[in-house]
């Protein structure tokens, strides 16, 4: 026990470390996203008044809801992943049916839907502790390709939010057709586009669906390591308290060994010492 001990201190002094740095770089892409979303905004505003939407910014009913369901590929993290799983379920039945298209971005959320023989067009695993922005390049182009073709009609994204330590919520976003900020005002500044507003956005869309895949693994990994540090902090807890009811419930039996003994060998000196006076 006092071994497991040992083992769950580590882990827990690992996953400290690992939550630090995806803390720090999931705050730093939350600007980066928000920045995103402003030009965007931006972008749409000085398109062609007769221009239509772009394509990803169209809703069209082939194919099937999808959802990208992002989880850890590791456990050890208390109840983390099956809150996550049970909310994408519940939510995304609640929203788009139950006849949905998944893809699935870590071991745990592939593993459950392979389980349940759910409809997955993809999954993505092993994904980097520290991820770039090529490591979810992947997954963007199958999402953006499932759109455009007769996959999905539309693509929710899934994920833990990071809000502190000790704190992570499962949230649901939509993720194609692209949705603007409402809470975004279009710059009155007046911008040129070379070579126009149509071409940029043609090029500047995909590439925001690949940043917000992006800030939901970075959150989604911060989530993990902080879940598994509490995890791992209170199993250390638990076995601490474990050793010291069993050493002290070992003491007791030891001591009542000694006490028992101590009578046997008093009690026979007691009875020599009769039988002696006796003779």
């Amino acid at each position: 026990m006092q071994n497991i001990g040992k083992v769950t201190r580590a882990m827990e002094a690992v996953s400290a470390s690992k939550m630090r740095r995806a803390q720090e770089a999931t705050l730093r892409s939350r600007a980066y996203a928000q920045l995103a979303g402003q030009v965007m905004v931006n972008l749409r505003a000085n398109a062609s008044a007769g221009e239509s939407l772009h394509p990803l910014l169209s809703e069209h009913p082939q194919g099937k809801a999808g959802v990208l369901l992002v989880t850890p590929d590791r456990g050890l993290t208390g109840g983390l992943v099956l809150n996550i799983i049970r909310f994408a379920v519940r939510e995304a039945e609640a929203a788009m049916g139950q006849d949905l298209a998944w893809v699935a971005a870590g071991k745990k959320g592939r593993d459950f839907l392979v389980r349940t023989g759910a409809d997955l067009k993809g999954a993505f695993i092993a994904i980097p502790d520290a991820p770039n922005a090529a490591d979810v390049t992947p997954i963007a182009r199958l999402v953006i390709d499932g759109f455009l073709g007769e996959d999905f009609s539309s693509v929710h994204l899934v994920y833990a939010d990071f809000i502190s330590v000790v704190k992570q919520v499962p949230v649901i976003q939509q993720l194609l057709p692209v949705v603007l900020p409402d809470d975004i005002e279009p710059s009155k500044a007046v911008y040129e586009f070379e070579p126009s507003p149509e071409e940029v956005l043609d090029e500047v869309l995909p590439a925001l669906v690949e940043t917000r895949i992006y800030q939901a693994v970075l959150e989604a990994q911060a989530s993990e390591h902080s879940a598994r540090m509490v995890a791992m902090r209170n199993a250390t807890d638990a076995a601490k308290e474990l050793v010291d009811d069993l050493t002290l419930e070992y003491n007791k039996v030891r001591q009542s060994d000694i006490t028992s003994e101590i009578l046997d060998i008093a009690g026979g000196a007691e009875a020599l010492r009769q039988s002696m006076q006796r003779s």
